[in-house]
C-alpha cells in the first residue's frame, strides 16, 4: 500500500534556500516537511572553503550543510531522506510523488531544487564521465595526485576548481573561450599567481581524448577560436566547469519560466504562476547565485507561505 503524507508546507530540495525556509516556516508553527532530494545540502556539499557566509572567514561547505540541517531539524522541521520524482500543481492540495513511493500531498510548496552542473555536450565528454570526465574537484580531486588535469570555464567555479586541484594535481591548465575571465578579481589574482596553473585563452575543446581499456582520459584537443589551429594537451583528468543549468524539470510544463528555464517569480517576492507555490534560490535566480542570497529567498518564501496560508484559514 502507498503510503500518503499531508503536510500544510512541503519544502523541495535541501540547498541553503530550502534549510532556511525550513527554519522560518518551522518558527511559524507550520511543522513543515522537507524533503532533501537526490543531494542532500546541494551544491555547497561539493564545495570547499566557503569564504563569504557571514559570520564565517572560512568553512566548509558540507559542514555548513550539515549545521543547517541540524538548525532546521532543530527548529521543528521534519527532513525526510527521499526524492521527488513527479509533481502534480493542478489542483489543491498539491501531490508529490518520493522515489520512495511515499505520496506526499500540501496545501502550499516550496520549490528549492537548486541547479545542476553544465556539460560541453561532447560525445566523447558523455564517454569518459567518471573515467576522467568530471565536474567536481572536490569529489573526484584525490584520484589525480601527481597528474595533469584539464579545467574549462572562465566563471567562479572553474577558478575555484582550478584551485583546489593544485592541492593534488602536478599542474592544472585552465582552459576558456575568452581572452579575459568572468571571475571575481581576487579569485583571478590567486589563480594567475599559482605556479602549478596555465591559462590557454580564447579556445574551446572540441573533443577529450582517451583509451579504451582501460577507459581513461589522455588529453583535450582544444581548437582557437581566433586562429582554427588545434592542440592536444595532455591531461589524466578533464574537469568540466561552465556554471549550472536549474533544475526545474519538475515543473517545466506547469510553472511560468525564464532565461533558461529558471522559474519565474513575481518581482520583490517569491510567488511563482501558480498560487500557493512558491521558488527560492538558484532555481530562480541567473543573476546572483549565491548561497546567501538563497538563504535570503528561503526566509521570504517561508514569510510568503506563511502569509498565503494565514489567508486561506
Amino acid at each position: 500500500m502507498t503510503a500518503t503524507k499531508h503536510t500544510r508546507l512541503l519544502i523541495v530540495g535541501s540547498g541553503p534556500a530550502g534549510y532556511t525556509a525550513a527554519v522560518y516556516a518551522a518558527r511559524a508553527m507550520l511543522e513543515p516537511v522537507l524533503v532533501q532530494g537526490m543531494q542532500p545540502g546541494g551544491q555547497l556539499t561539493i564545495t570547499t572553503d566557503v569564504e563569504n557566509w557571514p559570520g564565517e572567514t572560512s568553512i566548509l561547505g558540507p559542514d555548513l550543510m550539515v549545521r543547517m540541517e541540524g538548525h532546521a531539524r532543530e527548529m521543528g522541521a521534519e527532513v525526510i531522506t527521499d526524492t521527488i520524482t513527479a509533481l502534480d500543481l493542478s489542483n489543491r492540495p498539491f501531490t508529490a510523488t518520493g522515489d520512495s513511493g511515499t505520496l506526499y500531498t500540501a496545501d502550499a510548496v516550496i520549490l528549492a531544487t537548486g541547479a545542476q552542473a553544465r556539460w560541453l555536450g561532447l560525445p566523447s565528454e558523455e564517454k569518459f564521465k567518471g573515467f576522467g570526465v568530471s565536474a567536481c574537484a572536490t569529489c573526484d580531486g584525490f584520484f589525480y595526485r601527481g597528474k595533469e588535469i584539464v579545467v574549462v570555464g572562465g566563471g567562479n567555479t572553474a577558478v575555484e576548481e582550478a584551485l583546489f586541484l593544485t592541492n593534488f594535481a602536478s599542474k592544472v591548465t585552465l582552459v576558456h573561450r575568452r581572452d579575459s575571465l568572468r571571475a571575481e578579481k581576487i579569485m583571478q589574482d590567486r589563480l594567475f599567481k599559482h605556479p602549478k596553473i596555465s591559462v590557454i585563452w580564447d579556445s574551446e575543446v572540441v573533443q577529450v581524448e582517451g583509451t579504451e581499456m582501460p577507459l581513461g582520459v589522455t588529453g583535450a584537443r582544444l581548437r582557437n577560436l581566433k586562429t582554427g589551429a588545434e592542440q592536444v594537451v595532455p591531461c589524466d583528468g578533464f574537469f568540466v566547469a561552465i556554471g549550472h543549468a536549474p533544475a526545474s524539470e519538475l515543473v517545466k510544463d506547469q510553472l511560468k519560466l525564464h532565461s533558461g528555464n529558471y522559474v519565474w517569480v513575481e518581482p520583490g517576492s517569491t510567488r511563482t504562476s501558480i498560487e500557493g507555490v512558491f521558488a527560492a534560490g538558484d532555481l530562480t535566480d541567473h543573476t546572483y547565485r549565491q548561497a546567501v542570497t538563497s538563504a535570503g529567498m528561503g526566509c521570504m518564501a517561508a514569510l510568503d507561505a506563511e502569509h498565503w496560508l494565514a489567508a486561506q484559514a
